[in-house]
């Protein structure tokens, strides 16, 4: 074992779980995980929920009650989903103690079937809130174009959010400027900025994949001299345009008023392929005041032979730029991925969630009692 994840986590970069499960909790593995590793947070998606849910550990019981009160299906994977969250959010408050809110944090999805819908994706925000019931909780809202003003009003009214599904940079500008704009609605209702905090979640590795697949398709040896560099080059450039809004004129106003920074945390760094470093998407990607989610084996494989060597971003932003314009000559169009990346990205979670309906809806049934 190496000190990795320890390094990782002086250079700046908060160490979060991309998983969690009821008996990852009742096991005292996300404890364990927190006293030894480094984890200071976790987050969740659909995905991740009907992987745990679907899997049966812990939940027989909760599931049983819910049959017996006769609850629909979208309320029972609620009531479940939000118990967990709130389970692991009570395990990781030290954390967010001892951060000053910074950490500690879980993330919880609002349902993805809303994330063409701003009003329904603002309301949705507000009831996880409320069912949660915890401070270091982050709402994650997808960075589609109904999210973005659904990211303004839902931080407007006090609500930390997680933004997720971004692949562009053009979008994730968009989403810094959704963040601002909901600070200062909420400075103007005179809401304590400081308690307010955000992640913008920008996905990496399937931004190679998707790519990679295209450049196969060329076949050129031109073509694949590009391969496996797309994914680090798009995230580094979001770092660079995270630094320049987090130093303008208007970001100033708000760090005055004790505003948290939005940090980009890097999102989908378990590698795909494996002709690349399992551990690519942690060691290439590490910088200041920033956050890696990682799945477990990539988690694993950091602390086992990680390459952690200080900042690697810092002065890459002119080779990262060389490496995308490079696509665009073999003619791979980069607007045309992200787009697709999106769409794709939000259909995976609604296909996850109907399917965690699906299983819960089969469970209940099976758990109802007779009836007389």
């Amino acid at each position: 074992m190496t000190d990795a994840l320890k390094r990782l986590s002086e250079e700046g970069v908060a160490i979060w779980l991309d998983d969690l499960s009821r008996k990852r909790i009742t096991s005292g593995n996300l404890a364990e995980l927190i006293d030894q590793q480094h984890l200071v947070g976790v987050t969740t998606n659909p995905t991740i929920f009907q992987k745990a849910i679907s899997g049966g550990d812990g939940y027989e019981q909760q599931l049983s009650d819910l049959a017996a009160r006769k609850v629909t299906v979208e309320e029972a994977v609620r009531m479940i989903t939000t118990a967990d969250v709130r389970d692991a959010a009570d395990v990781l408050r030290p954390v967010f103690d001892a951060t000053g809110g910074q950490d500690g944090r879980v993330s919880i999805e609002v349902d993805p079937r809303l994330a063409h819908n701003t009003k329904a994706t603002v309301a949705e925000a507000k009831q996880l809130a409320w069912l949660v019931d915890r401070p270091n909780t982050l709402i994650k809202i997808p960075a589609t174009r109904a999210g973005l003003p659904a990211i303004t009003e839902t931080i407007g009214l006090g609500i930390s959010v997680n933004v997720t599904l971004i692949f562009s940079l053009e979008r994730y500008r968009e989403v810094m400027d959704a963040y601002l704009a909901g600070l200062e609605k909420a400075k103007e209702r005179g809401l304590d900025l400081s308690t307010i905090h955000s992640v913008a979640s920008f996905f990496v590795s399937r931004v190679d994949t998707e790519i990679d697949k295209r450049i196969d398709a060329l076949g050129t040896d031109e073509a694949k001299a590009a391969r496996g560099k797309a994914a680090v080059a798009n995230a580094r450039l979001a770092y660079e345009a995270y630094e320049e809004v987090f130093s303008s004129t208007r970001w100033l106003e708000l760090d005055k008023a004790q505003a948290n920074k939005q940090r980009p945390l890097w999102a989908s760094t378990g590698v795909k392929d494996k002709a690349y470093k399992d551990t690519m998407y942690v060691d290439d990607l590490v910088a200041p005041n920033t956050v890696n989610t990682m799945p477990e084996a990539t988690l694993e494989a950091t602390e086992d032979h990680g390459s952690i060597t200080g900042n690697t971003i810092a002065g890459t932003y002119e080779q990262a730029r060389a490496d995308l314009d490079a696509l665009e000559k073999l003619g791979i169009s980069y607007d045309d991925v992200v787009q697709l990346l999106e769409d794709e990205g939000v259909e995976k979670f609604e296909a996850s969630w109907n399917d965690l309906l699906k299983s819960t809806e089969a469970e209940l049934k099976r758990l109802a009692p007779s009836e007389g």
